[in-house]
Formats: structure tokens, C-alpha cells, sequence
């Protein structure tokens, strides 16, 4: 750039970095609050938008409200999109709520628009200490809402600084003054910015803050914000691209309401612009005023029509036949991850849905041995795929969780979550990869079991069975004493498997023809099942662990006297000789007290 332009290369270099780096600052102040707000009052304000679905008016002033503390019209839409996919509201209220949060994000921006940089500092420091000092949770989460907020007022304060020179380029006022007169490329350019961004406010905010230092002409700034209200309905859009079509119904009528105010009041930019200036003359005012004068007359035309745009929407996206899909995860809600404490609900739900798929495949396997039923173990191998899947979708969907920073409670929680899955997964692998070819084994050669013997592995599958049932409570529950119930049972079933087992040789050894025939089958069905039992057992170990009821080893103390004797020294033996020889209790000791305080899990 020439000297004649007013900016040399290099400042024209350094002033660009400093103007992207404003703007990634308010991007990610505007996410600070998002998060901040939603992990405080992430279900109180879902309840709000559920409950205000029944009338369109109070669905709009609840859109304005949770938009005006969300400060994003995005996560607004993707929480109602969630309510319509699932069939909780209908259509026309969603979109009512949609007219609200547009409204609510101008509004926000109308309060950021005001002279407030001197806050910056003290909302960054109270913001800090709190997030930081602050015992509660819920008071880290508003300690984050002010340092957003203060980085926002302090992005925008950077914006003006670094802008301030631009003024004077005669390249950038050539440009944008040819530009004026071009309002469709200014309108594909904002809505474009915007896209990218994810966050209108932020686009608004930089174009007022560039109309407030002389660098933007008035008209060109307008134009720019009818392109930033129409970028903010593509993100919404885009995240519900593989969602069922009534999630998507919503992103679809937001698009259609701001792609049909822009076209309308696109050629009148210039005529209002006079009007606006008589209520504010100062410019950066004028920007913001056009930008809530938008949204409100958007608001005022279309609140009466939503019915109209709804049975429109769904004529455009029709439902689809009903999915029965076993693999495809019903409760795994992402508009929710914001806010750990719902989200790790929502795996909870899906976690016990796979818990129950789990538990029909152990229940029916035996149904393969009783009749020999080829028909049913396809299903079973079919519905074992499912269970991959679905632990596949939960790991992923716990992990993006987990990128937020979580509390205490939600870490041991988002473990356990894991831990219960993973348990079930293997559970099913073995179901799948064992049993489930000893049934076909057993219908290939057309074995046969003794009747004692097939009695005994009904008993034993029938306990592992209910210890199964047991283990999902204890998931869903928390309860120490079932957990500590479930930990019990391993000893039974432990000794019910070695009984049976032993039984079996018994009869091996009286010559039973059908003993004979089916002895290896029926050793690895009991081995199966107390395998199986073993990860049903461990779902209780994360529970017992945080209530200080496992010790950390299951070694004797008496072998670690023999270790000791045959490795260390004999000075070091002889200390370890004085310490009494008293055996230390297991998880599976059926009496063993609880210890004095918590230590780590085996």
C-alpha cells in the first residue's frame, strides 16, 4: 500500500494481526459466557424454553431471554431443534421462540454498543477471583460469565484502537465507497463472516465498531448487517444437517424468516438511514439501532405466521418412515454438551438402553441352547453390532464432554459412565464371541446335556442373570449397600460355577454317554458365565472406590512376608518380621469391614 493511502506495508501488517486478534478475543469471550451461563443455568434455562412452548407470545419472550443471556441465537435454536427432533413441541412454537432469540441477540448487542470499556477490568478481575477462589461450581461458572464479559468489553476497546488509522486509507474508502453501491456482495460477504464465526454478535460489534472510526460509510455498514442476520441461521442449519428432518424444520423456518426480512428491506437501506439518525446521529448507534430495528419488525411480521412457516417447513422436510435402528443413539442430545452436568444424563440414558440390550442378549443366548434356534442367535449377533455402536457413540460422546473443564463430581461421573460401558461391551464380546458359538456348536452336532447337568447351568445363568438387573441399579442408583451386595455375589456365583463344575466331573467319571458328548460345552458355558459375572462385578468397583470401601491390593500380607524373605535383605526381612501377620480382606470377602479412610481402587 502506498504512502498516499495513509498506511505503509508494515503498519497496515501490524494493524490487521491486532484487528484479527480483537476479534478472536471477542469471539471467545462471547463463548465464555455461552458456557458459562449454560453449565450456572443450562436446565433451568431449557426448562424455561419447554414450558413456554405451549403460546407463541410466551415463546418468544422466552427466546428474547435466554438469547439475551446466552448471547447467541445458535445455541438457542440447537436446544429447540433437540425439543422438535424428539416430538416434544411442535414446530410453530419452536419458530416462535427462533423470532424471539434474534430479537434478544440485538439486544445484546444494543448493551455492548454502550460506553462500557471502563468495566472491562474490574468484570476480568471479579470474574478471575471467583472462578478461581469460589468453592461452589455453580460460582466458577459466573466467574467465567464476567471474565467473558470483560473480554468482550475489552476486545471491543481493541477493535477501536487498531481501527482508528484505517480512517484515514484512501484505498479502504474507495473501496467500500464502490461497495455501497453493491449491497448484494456486502450482504454474501457479512453473511459469509458470519458463517465462519459462528456468532452475529460478534460480526455486529466489529462492523459498529468500524462505522464508529469513519472506516465503514454508513450505508455499507447496514448492508453488512442484514448479511450478518442472515449468516446467523446457517450455523444453526449446518449442525442439524444429519439430524432427523423435524430437528431440522427449525433451523429451516429461522432461514427463511431472515433470508425473506433481508431481501425486503435490502433496497431500502438508503431511506432508512435518515430516519435512524434522527433518533441516534452518532454512527456506530446508527449500526446497532438498524440492526435491533430488524429483528423487531422481523418479530412483529412473521409472530402471527409461524403456523404458516411450520406447515410449510414440513412440507420441505417430511418425516421419515419411523427408525427402529438399534444402533443409532436416541438420547445423545450435543446441543447439551455445554452443559456437563446435562449432558452426562444424556450418556447415562444411552449408557442404560445399552445396559438393556446387554441384558436381553444374556437372557435369550439361552433361549439358542434350549431350542437350537439359528434364527434367534442371527438376531443376537445382529443386536451384538448394536452394542459396539452404541458404546462406540457414547465414548465419543463422553470425550467431547470431557473438553470442558469439569467438576469433581462430573469427572467421577463421566469415569464411571465409561467404566459401565466398557464393562457391557465386553460382556456382549463375550455373549457374542463364546456363547453364542457354543450354541451353534451345540446345534451343528446336536449334543445334548444331562438333565442335572443342564439344571445347573440354567441356576447359574438365571443368578448371573439377576446379578445383571442388580448392577444396572447399582448404575443408576449409587447405592453403596447394593454395590456392596453385587460384590458379595461374586463369591456365590464363584463357588456355584466351581460346585457345577465339579458336579459334571462326577458324572464324567460315572460314565454318563451325554456328559461325555457334551463336556467341553458344558465347562466353557460355565466358564462364560462367571467370566461374564466378573464384569458385571467391576460395574460396582468405581462406586465403591469413591466410598473409601476397596483396599488397594488383594495380596496377603503373609505373601508379602515371602516375597520380602526371598528378595530383600535379611536386615530389611528382619523389620518386616516384626510387623504382625494379619491377612488383609478383599472386595470379595464376604465380612470385610469397610477401611477407616479411602484409598485407591485395586
Amino acid at each position: 500500500m502506498s504512502a498516499s493511502g495513509g498506511l505503509a506495508a508494515t503498519s497496515a501488517t501490524d494493524i490487521l494481526i491486532q484487528l484479527l486478534g480483537a476479534v478472536a478475543l471477542l469471539l471467545w469471550g462471547t463463548r465464555m459466557v455461552r458456557t458459562g451461563i449454560l453449565r450456572v443455568f443450562g436446565a433451568d434455562l431449557r426448562h424455561l424454553l419447554r414450558v413456554s412452548l405451549a403460546n407463541r407470545f410466551a415463546a418468544f419472550l422466552a427466546g428474547l431471554g435466554v438469547t439475551g443471556l446466552l448471547q447467541s441465537s445458535t445455541a438457542t435454536a440447537l436446544v429447540v431443534a433437540s425439543f422438535v427432533g424428539r416430538g416434544v413441541v411442535e414446530t410453530a412454537p419452536a419458530l416462535a421462540v427462533m423470532l424471539g432469540a434474534d430479537l434478544g441477540s440485538s439486544l445484546v448487542a444494543q448493551v455492548l454498543s454502550l460506553k462500557l470499556h471502563w468495566l472491562a477490568p474490574i468484570l476480568i478481575l471479579a470474574g478471575v477471583i471467583t472462578h478461581n477462589y469460589a468453592d461452589r461450581s455453580s460460582y466458577h461458572g459466573l466467574g467465567r460469565v464476567a471474565i467473558g464479559l470483560g473480554l468482550m468489553l475489552l476486545a471491543l476497546r481493541l477493535i477501536l484502537i487498531a481501527s482508528a488509522p484505517m480512517r484515514d486509507a484512501v484505498v479502504l474508502e474507495e473501496l467500500f465507497g464502490a461497495l455501497a453501491h453493491d449491497a448484494l456482495i456486502l450482504i454474501l460477504l457479512a453473511a459469509l463472516l458470519t458463517w465462519l464465526a459462528h456468532s452475529s454478535l460478534a460480526i455486529v460489534l466489529l462492523i459498529m465498531s468500524l462505522t464508529g472510526v469513519g472506516v465503514l460509510p454508513l450505508t455499507s455498514a447496514c448492508a453488512l448487517v442484514l448479511g450478518a442476520n442472515l449468516g446467523a441461521a446457517m450455523p444453526a442449519l449446518t449442525a442439524t444437517l444429519a439430524d432427523k428432518p423435524a430437528a431440522r424444520r427449525v433451523a429451516v423456518g429461522n432461514l427463511i424468516f431472515r433470508l425473506t426480512g433481508v431481501v425486503v428491506a435490502a433496497p431500502f437501506i438508503t431511506a432508512l438511514i435518515p430516519w435512524l439518525q434522527l433518533l441516534e446521529a452518532d454512527p456506530s448507534r446508527v449500526v446497532v439501532n438498524f440492526h435491533t430495528a430488524f429483528n423487531l419488525a422481523l418479530g412483529l411480521a412473521f409472530i402471527t405466521l409461524t403456523d404458516a412457516v411450520g406447515r410449510l417447513c414440513t412440507r420441505l422436510l417430511p418425516d421419515l418412515p419411523v427408525d427402529v435402528d438399534p444402533e443409532r443413539p436416541r438420547h445423545l442430545d450435543r446441543t447439551t454438551l455445554d452443559s456437563p452436568s446435562l449432558a452426562l444424563a444424556c450418556a447415562a440414558r444411552e449408557a442404560l438402553r445399552m445396559g438393556d440390550l446387554i441384558e436381553t442378549m444374556l437372557r435369550d443366548c439361552f433361549e439358542v441352547f434350549r431350542f437350537n434356534d439359528r434364527l434367534k442367535l442371527a438376531a443376537l449377533q445382529r443386536m451384538e453390532h448394536s452394542v459396539d455402536k452404541l458404546h462406540e457413540a457414547i465414548k465419543l460422546f463422553v470425550t467431547d464432554v470431557s473438553r470442558e473443564p469439569l467438576s469433581q463430581g462430573e469427572g467421577r461421573r463421566s469415569a464411571e459412565i465409561l467404566a459401565f460401558t466398557t464393562n457391557l461391551e465386553h460382556i456382549g464380546d463375550i455373549i457374542d464371541k463364546s456363547l453364542l458359538e457354543l450354541a451353534d456348536k451345540k446345534a451343528r452336532l446336536q449334543l445334548r446335556f444331562s438333565a442335572e447337568g443342564w439344571t445347573e447351568i440354567e441356576a447359574l445363568h438365571a443368578h448371573v442373570l439377576d446379578n445383571l438387573r442388580m448392577a444396572l441399579g447399582v448404575f443408576v442408583s449409587g447405592d453403596v449397600a447394593i454395590a456392596r451386595k453385587l460384590i458379595d455375589e461374586k463369591v456365590a456365583v464363584r463357588d456355584a460355577e466351581r460346585q457345577a463344575a465339579e458336579n459334571h466331573l462326577a458324572r464324567l467319571r460315572a460314565g454318563r454317554t451325554e456328559s461325555i458328548d457334551s463336556s467341553a460345552l458344558h465347562l466353557d458355558i460355565l466358564r462364560d458365565l462367571k467370566r461374564i459375572h466378573s464384569h458385571i462385578c467391576a460395574i460396582a468397583y468405581p462406586l465403591l472406590d469413591e466410598a473409601g470401601q476397596l483396599y488397594r491390593s488383594r495380596l496377603k500380607r503373609v505373601e508379602r512376608r515371602a516375597m520380602q524373605e526371598q528378595y530383600e535383605s535379611p536386615e530389611r526381612r528382619a523389620a518386616a518380621e516384626a510387623e504382625p501377620a494379619v491377612d488383609q480382606p478383599t472386595a470379595d470377602s464376604e465380612a470385610a469391614p469397610p477401611p477407616p479412610q479411602r484409598t485407591a481402587a485395586r
